[in-house]
């Protein structure tokens, strides 16, 4: 890629997120500094401003993607999403093409990313880094294994480079969906920050009607001292949610009973099937109120002009209440919770734990360790270490609906984690060598080690009670070692071939599954694969580049999809202990061309999946049996158009634009027949993404957006033909909005608004109500 930033004058007042992002390599990763100014020496390449820094004023420039990456990246950074309504980090993503954060509230811990033919509840296809270090939490593959974003916070964030796809052989086959590299800025000189936000939505669904309210604070400081430089922060959140779980049952066709108790405040509505439905309450989540405390802490030490070591620590605590809460009132307004009761003549039988409320508390670290090398040729290393521990994670929930402190059930996750160690060589031909016959090589190790144990105990008081009898426990472990090699070829004087293997090692052991007395162990299982990456990209202008991409990448099974599940009698079942690793194949075709205020990107994609791991019922089998199975294959294709441009029409106006169109059908899948031919599970046919910043002049600016999300389902049988209901997810077009001043050169005040036009949409949980926003910030 061949990126052009505008004048001097325009790249000097502020930065441009992709343009930067193409034009800056820093030393951190590789010394491809010297790779872009060499092979700017021996080829024809556009010309190119590159701008002073790609953080705050002072903060050194931060680590990068290899810029001989053979695949699709787009980046936003610190000046591009600050005018943005960003309070959690996954919120610099908010405005990347084909790509969705499933994010139900400020605080949510479950926001998953779904990018092309992945869905939001496929955690498993993502990878999230900082700083080299992982936090993509492949314990499993759901909603409930999101990546760990609160070890970053967006106030020390650089920058986020998105890759999408498995091309690379840098990345394990988990990149099936896309790789996200979050960059961390460092203090060039001693600065502080403090910054303090505050939001409010207004949210109204059947018997709800209720503003939610919430605040953060976060706090930086850093400094740079000869050889030594560190940054600490802490961020307290805290915030209440909208509803995101409601009590249904079926519209009843059976006559009330003498004995059933009369009832009013049900509402009634039509499903996502259509099935006529009575919403009787706020149950599960229910409403949540969380308060969640993070602290970072990076140093850095430079022990040679080209030798520098970085420590990494990361802390987040959280407790959270989930609030449930009935509709229904008897003659006298008394709150009923369960029960037989009637509603308009009918009856409806109440299960005792259907308004059972929950809370919980839980702390996580992040270790890390690197080392690195940034010479400007030759050989270059690093290595990187870093260990993930759920130090503390305690869940209750009561046995019945009410507001008491009776009997209930508590659910221990401590000692859950994993550990990881990444160890890369890299060659980069000095300024000499430079031609259009060199090679630029690295060779890498991959391991990483997850564990999972989760324990459940009877209580006789559910809030704070001690354990008192076991009841579950379910557990197991899984590894995988990996060894790699990629080569970036020029060739000619305008072509490049990239192209590389990895060989992964998988093993799952140490599984288990107990009831009471019984426990059954899980045979050990062991795979090994390897997967063969190749592109081929021409320059046809020095403004238009063509690519060709390839890749085959191995998904392996996580321990939950493995372990999970109960014991019926002396066997063990929901779960699947014997899954086959996802095999893709995935394809690109990309067209990229830059000119003068800006750059486009025309990709067309296809993945082809075989044995897709998904939770689905076996409907050739009686009874039916729901647990993680195989599909035999998924097929997601599409087309995405991106924009990004600076003074797009007037000066001072910048835009990014992407429309995409995927369409991912179940093309085999002999456990459930319904199913093939059907679109796969949430993969909306569109996405269409606008963000427009206006900088009236130095110091303000406006930003509207808008997101849009087409037709989607939420069932593999597409059977779900009422999608814009609790329980369906939804078609959607959001507006946002955002204004920003600096009254000094070291404050900045912002006011913002997200879901303008409040609209009401889900993702079987409703998304939120128009949400306003106000912060205030100070630095040194």
């Amino acid at each position: 890629m061949h990126p052009f930033v505008p004048g001097c004058e325009l790249a000097c007042r502020r930065k441009r997120g992709r343009h930067a992002a193409l034009v800056l390599f820093p030393v951190s990763l590789l010394p491809h500094v010297a790779h872009a100014e060499e092979a700017a020496a021996a080829f024809t390449l556009p010309a190119v401003v590159v701008t002073a820094n790609a953080g705050a004023a002072g903060a050194s420039s931060p680590r990068s993607v290899d810029p001989n990456l053979p695949a699709t990246v787009e980046t936003v950074t610190r000046d591009q999403f600050s005018q943005w309504n960003v309070v959690n980090t996954e919120d610099a993503l908010k405005h990347m093409p084909n790509l969705a954060v499933r994010k139900r509230f400020i605080g949510d811990l479950n926001s998953i990313i779904a990018v092309r033919g992945t869905s939001n509840t496929q955690s498993a296809r993502g990878l999230v880094y900082a700083d080299g270090l992982l936090l993509s939490n492949l314990l499993g593959n759901s909603y409930s294994f999101p990546p760990r974003w609160s070890m970053v916070f967006p106030d020390e964030i650089a920058r986020v480079d998105v890759v999408y796809g498995p091309f690379s052989a840098l990345y394990p086959g988990n990149s099936l969906g896309a790789t996200v590299l979050i960059s961390t800025r460092m203090p060039k000189r001693f600065e502080a920050e403090a910054d303090v936000k505050a939001f409010t939505q207004h949210f109204d669904l059947y018997g709800v009607n209720a503003n939610y309210n919430g605040s953060e604070t976060t706090a930086t400081i850093g400094d740079k001292i000869g050889k030594f430089s560190f940054r600490l922060g802490v961020n307290h959140l805290e915030n209440t949610s909208q509803p995101l779980s409601f009590a249904t049952l079926a519209r009843s066709s059976t006559p009330a009973k003498p004995g059933d108790a009369p009832v009013t405040g049900a509402y009634f509505y039509n499903n996502q099937t259509n099935a006529p439905t009575a919403a009787l309450g706020v149950n599960g989540e229910g409403i949540e109120h969380t308060i969640q405390d993070q602290l970072t802490l990076k140093a850095q030490y430079d022990f040679t002009p080209t030798v520098q070591g970085t420590f990494t620590l990361g802390y987040w605590s959280q407790t959270y209440n989930s609030q449930t809460s009935t509709f229904l009132r008897d003659a006298n307004g008394n709150p009923v919770y369960s029960g037989k009761v009637d509603i308009g003549g009918y009856e409806y039988s109440i299960p005792a734990s259907a308004f059972a409320p929950s809370l919980g508390s839980n702390e996580n670290w992040l270790y890390g360790l690197t080392l690195r090398t940034h010479q400007a040729a030759g050989w270059n290393a690093e290595a990187i270490a870093s260990y993930y521990d759920v130090s503390n994670s305690v869940a209750r929930t009561a046995n019945a609906s009410g507001p008491g402190n009776g009997p209930g059930v508590v659910t221990y996750g401590d000692g859950a984690g994993w550990k990881t160690l990444d160890l890369k060589a890299t060659w980069t031909p000095s300024s000499r060598e430079a031609g259009w016959r060199n090679h630029w090589l690295t060779f890498g190790y991959h391991y990483d080690d997850y564990r999972l144990s989760n324990e459940t105990y009877n209580t006789a008081n559910w809030r704070d009670g001690a354990a008192v009898s076991f009841a579950n426990a379910f557990g197991g472990k899984t590894r995988t070692q990996a060894l790699y090699a990629q080569d970036a070829w020029r060739f000619l004087q305008r072509w490049k071939f990239v192209y590389g293997a990895r060989y992964e090692e998988w093993n799952a052991y140490d599984g288990q599954q107990a009831v009471g007395a019984r426990g059954l162990p899980y045979p050990q299982a062991n795979q090994h694969h390897v997967s063969p990456k190749a592109s081929l990209s021409f320059d046809v202008t020095d403004e238009l580049t063509l690519r060709a991409s390839i890749g085959r990448a191995y998904r392996f099974p996580t321990v939950s999809e493995l372990f999970q599940g109960q014991i019926n009698g002396s066997s063990i079942v929901n779960n699947n202990p014997n899954l086959m690793p996802e095999d893709d194949l995935s394809k690109e075709l990309m067209a990229e061309w830059s000119h003068w205020n800006g750059t486009w990107r025309f990709s067309l994609f296809q993945d082809d999946v075989k044995n897709a791991i998904f939770s689905q019922t076996d409907t050739t089998v009686t009874p039916n049996v729901t647990n993680f199975q195989n599909i035999g294959k998924v097929r997601s294709r599409g087309v995405e158009l991106s924009y990004e441009g600076a003074d797009v029409g007037v000066r001072g106006l910048d835009v990014l634009a992407s429309v995409a169109y995927t369409q991912s059908r179940i093309l085999a899948n002999a456990q459930n027949p319904a199913s093939v031919g059907k679109y796969f599970y949430r993969i909306p046919l569109w996405r269409a993404d606008l963000a427009a910043t206006y900088h009236f002049d130095e110091r303000t600016a406006l930003t509207l957006g808008a997101r849009y999300s087409g037709r989607q389902y939420n069932t593999l049988t597409n059977t779900d033909t009422n999608p814009d209901v609790f329980g369906g997810t939804s078609t959607y077009t959001v507006a946002d909005a955002r204004f920003s001043f600096e009254p000094t050169k070291r404050s900045e005040i912002g006011v913002g608004v997200d879901n303008l036009f409040d609209a009401r949409y889900f993702v079987y949980h409703p998304y939120p109500g128009r949400t306003f926003y106000i912060d205030a910030k100070l630095r040194m």
